[in-house]
């Protein structure tokens, strides 16, 4: 697998970088305030000391067009695909380390499944803020050799519990938190929790693949 940067002209399939933002002491406020875990992954999808800063306003009005968001964050050590995922609504990230993002696009599922050969990966260096589309599915960040922390910024409401529905079609199945649609590669533990299993082909490892 070749590894792309957000900066790269292949990105813009999948979403752009951030410009006239100054992230530093949102990026700041993670590193004093949050968890670093040395085996896991913590998210939390949205924060209020995070939130409580000018930068959130400016993310709402200017990257979400007015609409409510949530400032969150995704810290620790994950080296895995394992799953993807898309929201309604864009979703954007600004890294407190160097990391990497795996993508895919929506359009390219066929029956409901996806193979891992058609997922790319691009490094977000730290402190850049890039936005990636809706139909941009995703999943955590990865890194090789260490834990990371990463800002995730998204509607508001996002990732939190799941509304009860009673499924009438495919994508109804593969709801797994409120505006958080999500399938698994086998190998993943989410797919061991009842994820739908929809993405073939390796669980790509970034310590070993790329």
């Amino acid at each position: 697998m070749k590894l792309h940067s957000v900066f790269d002209k292949e990105f813009s399939r999948f979403g752009h970088v951030l410009e006239g933002y100054d992230f530093s002491g949102l990026l700041r406020k993670l590193d004093e305030t949050t968890e670093k875990p040395e085996d896991g992954v913590i998210y939390i999808p949205g924060d209020p000391a995070l939130e409580s800063l000018p930068v959130f306003a400016e993310l709402q009005d200017r990257a979400f067009g007015g609409i409510p968001i949530q400032i969150g964050y995704v810290n620790g050590r994950n080296t895995k695909l394992n799953c993807l995922e898309y929201h309604r609504g864009s979703e954007v990230s600004v890294a407190s380390d160097d990391i990497i993002l795996f993508f895919a696009k929506l359009e390219d599922m066929e029956n409901g499944k996806i193979d891992s050969s058609q997922v790319e990966a691009f490094s977000l260096p730290k402190g850049t803020g890039a936005i990636y589309y809706e139909t941009s599915m995703h999943y955590a960040p990865v890194k090789s050799g260490g834990p990371y922390r990463d800002i995730i910024v998204l509607p508001r409401g996002t990732n939190t519990e799941m509304p009860k529905i009673t499924c009438g079609d495919r994508e109804d199945k593969l709801l797994w938190a409120r505006n958080k649609w999500l399938f698994a590669h086998p190998e993943a533990p989410e797919a061991a929790a009842g994820a739908v299993i929809g993405i073939t082909g390796k669980n790509i490892d970034v310590e070993t693949d790329l």
